[in-house]
C-alpha cells in the first residue's frame, strides 16, 4: 500500500524515519497542542533540526537539495499523523511561504534569513489571501509604495496560516495600481512598526495551526526588502501555487489512509450483533473501494511530484491531484466516521478530528471548483 515505482530505497529511508519521528514526537503528544492554537516552537525545531524543514534548499543553507517527490512525502506523512493542523503548519513554512524566499531572494536575504527559516527559528507564513481576493490573485488591495528608501504597505490580509505565531511574512502587494497583475513580494518581519495581527481566526478544523487576519497601515520597510523583481509577484505566487497543491493533495492522501486504518482496526474490534464490524460485507466491502481509490489517487500525486521534479510543465496533472483528492479525502473520513458509530462523533476520538480537518482540503490551497477549471481549459 506504500509502494509506487518513483520510490528508490532513499525515499523509503527517508520517509520511515520521518514517520517514527512522527509517531513519537507528535501523535502521542498532539492533543493539547489543539487546545492551545498552535504547535509547539520547540516541536518545529527539532524538525529543523533533523533536517525536515529544508528539504529543497541548497546545501550552503543547511538543506538537502532534494526534489518534489520528496516534499511529496513529507506531505504525505504529515497528514499520517492526524493532526491536520500540525501538518499545515509544517508545509506552509516549507513549501507555501519559504520557496518565496528561497526561489526569488537575492544574496543578503536568503544570507540573512534562509539558514533560520530551515533550522525552525524563523517560521514563515505568506500573504496573499484578502478578504475578495483569494485564487483570483490578481484581485488583492493591498498597496505597497515606494517612498524613498522604504516601502509603505497599506491593506490587510485574511486566512494567513503561521499568521499569528511566525517570525517572517512573505507579503504580495499592488505596486502598479494600472496594470492587472502589477502585484510585487515583500519581506516583513514580526515587530515591524505598522504590521498587527487584526485578530486570530477560530477556524472548524486545523485546531493547532494559527490562522490570522493581518493589517498593514502605513506600514515601513526597507527598498532591500523587496523580494524579487517589482512587478513579477503574481508569476511567483503562481510558480508556487503547483507546488502548493501537489504537497496538499499528498497531505490528503496521508489524512485518508490514516482514517482507512484507524478504521479498519475499529471494525475488526467492535462487536455488534454478536460479531465484529468487519464481518459485516457492506462494511468491509466499501471501505476496500475506497483503499482502492486512495491507492489509485496517491499514484496521480506521486506522478505529478515526479513530473514537476523532472521540471515538466504539469498544471493539468497537478489541477487533477489537487480536486481529487481534496474531495476523496472527504468521501474517506466520512465514511470511516460512520463505520465508528457513536464514538465516532465524540471529541476524544481520532477521526471526529480528522473529518474536521478534512473539510478545509478542497477548499484551500485552490478550491475543487478552479482546480476543474484549469484542468478544463487544458483539455
Amino acid at each position: 500500500m506504500n509502494e509506487t515505482i518513483y520510490f528508490t530505497e532513499e525515499h523509503r529511508m527517508f520517509r520511515d524515519s520521518l514517520r517514527r519521528f512522527i509517531e513519537t514526537e507528535v501523535m502521542p503528544h498532539a492533543e493539547p497542542w489543539e487546545d492551545a492554537g498552535k504547535v509547539p516552537r520547540a516541536v518545529l525545531k527539532k524538525l529543523g533540526a533533523l533536517g525536515y524543514l529544508g528539504i529543497r534548499y541548497p546545501e550552503q543553507y543547511g538543506g538537502a537539495g532534494l526534489d518534489t517527490v520528496y516534499s511529496a512525502i513529507l506531505a504525505e506523512e504529515l497528514g499520517r499523523s492526524s493532526f491536520g493542523g500540525f501538518a499545515i503548519t509544517v508545509l506552509v513554512h516549507t513549501d507555501m511561504a519559504s520557496p518565496h524566499l528561497a526561489n526569488f531572494g537575492n544574496a543578503e536575504q536568503l544570507a540573512r534569513h534562509l539558514l533560520a527559516v530551515v533550522k525552525g527559528e524563523k517560521i514563515t507564513a505568506v500573504a496573499v489571501t484578502e478578504p475578495d481576493a483569494g485564487s483570483d490573485v490578481a484581485g488583492i488591495r493591498t498597496r505597497a509604495e515606494r517612498k524613498g528608501d522604504s516601502w509603505v504597505i497599506n491593506g490587510s490580509k485574511m486566512f494567513i496560516t503561521n499568521g499569528v505565531h511566525g517570525d517572517l511574512y512573505f507579503v504580495a502587494a499592488k505596486t502598479d495600481p494600472h496594470a492587472k497583475r502589477g502585484i510585487s513580494m515583500f519581506i516583513v518581519e514580526k515587530g515591524t512598526p505598522g504590521f498587527t495581527v487584526g485578530r486570530a481566526l477560530k477556524k472548524m478544523g486545523w485546531l493547532c495551526s494559527d490562522t490570522a487576519e493581518l493589517v498593514f497601515e502605513d506600514c515601513r520597510i526597507p527598498a532591500a526588502n523587496l523580494l524579487g523583481e517589482e512587478g513579477k509577484g503574481f508569476y511567483s505566487i503562481m510558480r508556487n501555487f503547483q507546488n502548493e497543491r501537489i504537497v496538499l493533495a499528498a497531505q490528503a492522501m496521508g489524512e485518508a489512509q490514516k482514517a482507512l486504518e484507524l478504521t479498519v482496526a475499529y471494525a475488526k474490534e467492535r462487536h455488534a450483533f454478536g460479531a465484529p464490524l468487519w464481518n459485516k460485507q457492506a462494511i468491509r466491502q466499501r471501505l476496500a473501494m475506497l483503499a482502492a481509490r486512495v491507492a489509485a489517487a496517491r499514484q496521480l500525486v506521486y506522478h505529478a511530484a515526479w513530473l514537476d521534479a523532472q521540471g515538466s510543465n504539469c498544471v493539468s496533472e497537478v489541477s487533477m491531484a489537487k480536486a481529487l483528492c481534496g474531495e476523496l479525502v472527504n468521501e474517506v473520513t466520512y465514511a470511516c466516521q460512520q463505520f465508528h458509530g457513536g464514538f465516532g462523533y465524540i471529541r476524544e476520538s481520532a477521526i471526529e478530528r480528522m473529518v474536521r480537518d478534512a473539510r478545509i482540503q478542497s477548499i484551500g490551497g485552490g478550491a475543487t471548483e478552479v482546480m476543474l477549471d484549469e484542468i478544463a481549459k487544458r483539455l
